[in-house]
């Protein structure tokens, strides 16, 4: 009897000991990003680097694809749980039925730039000169895309006007643009700034800041966020949770930082060779990262215009703005 009760006891024990274990390991989650180089996706680095989801109980597993679409497709084909990518395409997918939610806004501008390369210039000096040009993305579907898309739309032009040619972000891109293999380049940091103080391009649309944002897109326009499905959203409320508040907690960080404490904290690959240049991306960029995370009400609005003046799927699809964001994860966030 007394050996019975000591190998029940031992097994009690074992199992306590294995629930606790359980317990404490990391939560594992498969997070894809469209470029992680990208400034616009900086916020997910600066979280990575300064262990905000290991303190968060998570073991991010974080898969680079280059480029917002390549993102959403591992999405959909489930390769990836959560998407650090653009909001648009949270709008783009409802109107094909499925259903994505943004759950924390990172950017609150898309930063994406539009530019012509300074040899041709003189030949393109508004948008509507980009017609039977060859224009570079990130990735054919991308936000970079959409963004071409509207300001061809807007400027008279029809997207088919123009061919696209996916070049990735960073070095990548400035390299198509040095190669000659594009004429003008839809495309976002550190590759603008780069090609800019070479001067290899002219801008002819930005949305860096608050002023270009304003008078490119009409005002603040979500941009950078995290988005998955809503199944894997109500499957896992707490690990969203903990997602959400290691990434609030890095863009609090981020506020008020400046560009060289931002720096310190990052990879050198970032910086693609010239450390000071990295410097004058960041104060350019700074202002485009969302404060709070928090997506504002009427905000979402102005992506739903954007798609809707190009993408006939949108356009007619009848789109409820409320179901494709949430703040109740950030409303959650511990105020610390």
């Amino acid at each position: 009897m007394k050996r019975l009760f000591l190998t029940a006891l031992v097994s009690f024990l074992a199992l306590g000991m294995s629930l606790a274990e359980a317990q404490a390991a990391p939560k594992r989650v498969v997070l894809g990003v469209g470029g992680k180089t990208a400034v616009v996706y900086l916020p997910l680095t600066v979280v990575e680097r300064l262990g905000f989801f290991k303190e968060e109980g998570l073991d991010v597993v974080i898969q680079d694809l280059q480029a917002g679409s390549r993102a959403l497709q591992a999405l959909v084909g489930g390769s990836v749980e959560v998407v650090m990518g653009f909001y648009d395409h949270t709008i783009q997918m409802q109107a094909q039925g499925r259903d994505i939610v943004a759950f924390v806004q990172v950017g609150r501008y898309p930063a994406i730039v539009l530019g012509v390369r300074t040899d041709l210039a003189d030949q393109v000096r508004s948008i509507a000169d980009l017609k039977g040009r060859k224009v570079g993305v990130t990735a054919p579907g991308s936000s970079t895309h959409f963004f071409l898309n509207y300001l061809l739309v807007k400027n008279g032009l029809k997207p088919a006007d123009v061919s696209v040619i996916g070049v990735s972000v960073g070095a990548q891109a400035v390299a198509a643009v040095q190669n000659r293999q594009v004429e003008a380049l839809s495309n976002v940091e550190p590759a603008i700034t780069l090609l800019e103080e070479r001067g290899l391009i002219k801008v002819l649309a930005d949305t860096r800041s608050t002023k270009g944002t304003r008078e490119v897109l009409g005002g603040e326009y979500p941009a950078a966020v995290l988005y998955t499905t809503r199944a894997w959203l109500d499957r896992n409320p707490d690990t969203a949770q903990r997602l959400v508040n290691a990434m609030v907690r890095g863009l609090r960080w981020m506020q008020g930082k400046t560009p060289e404490e931002i720096a310190a904290v990052l990879p050198e690959e970032y910086f693609l060779g010239d450390r000071a240049l990295y410097l004058k991306v960041l104060k350019n960029s700074l202002e485009a990262f969302s404060p709070t995370g928090r997506f504002s009400d009427t905000a979402p609005l102005r992506p739903l215009t954007v798609l809707s003046a190009f993408d006939p799927n949108v356009a007619r699809a009848k789109i409820d703005l409320k179901r494709t964001y949430t703040n109740e994860f950030v409303d959650r966030v511990p105020k610390r």
